[in-house]
């Protein structure tokens, strides 16, 4: 793709020209996978990696210089997502004996606050429930019945491309809803 062409896409993409987005994340997705697998070795977690660095780079496009390579600023964005993922994986390793209190401990939990948790999870689906029925089946099936991305395309008879651009947008709505649903306590 030349320089002009990029730009030109890039612009659509900033003014939320859902195609434009679309196309940009298509022709970046196999470098960016690429690059993010040969550092984690697990594709799954590549594939999530990946569907979060789209989701960050189509929230901060207004933030790219046109001086600079659109591929490098894009694989920049991956490699410090990728340094997050070792942060966390190195966090969830310290912390195994923790969670294994924190699983012991949720039998130890008063009615009220597994009714507190019922009563959140109640909201959550609400909010699901509110959501494209589009949006819905894809959350439905990626979350609830964590079927790969691949099994979700084939079910909804969609390229494996659409189906993670579905999901980055699923996930974004939902956040986004989530976060103005207000969880008090």
């Amino acid at each position: 793709m030349e320089k002009a062409e990029l730009l030109s896409l890039i612009a659509s993409a900033k003014n939320k020209d859902q195609k434009a987005q679309t196309r940009l994340i298509n022709a970046h997705w196999v470098d960016v996978f690429s690059f993010v697998l040969k550092k984690v070795q697990d594709e799954n977690a590549a594939d999530e990696i990946t569907v979060s660095v789209f989701s960050k780079v189509l929230a901060k496009l207004d933030l790219f210089d046109p001086n600079f390579q659109f591929k490098t600023w894009i694989l920049t964005i991956a490699q410090n997502s990728v340094i997050d993922y070792w942060r966390r994986k190195a966090r969830e390793n310290e912390d195994s004996t923790d969670n294994f209190d924190d699983f012991k401990n949720h039998f130890a939990r008063s009615p009220e606050e597994l009714l507190i948790s019922e009563e959140e999870q109640k909201q959550i689906i609400s909010v699901i429930e509110s959501l494209d029925s589009n949006y819905q089946d894809i959350i439905r099936l990626r979350f609830f019945e964590e079927k790969s991305i691949k099994e979700i395309a084939e079910e909804l008879n969609l390229t494996v491309a659409n189906t993670k651009v579905r999901i980055m947008r699923a996930k974004k709505v939902l956040a986004e809803l989530l976060k103005n649903n207000e969880f008090e306590d």
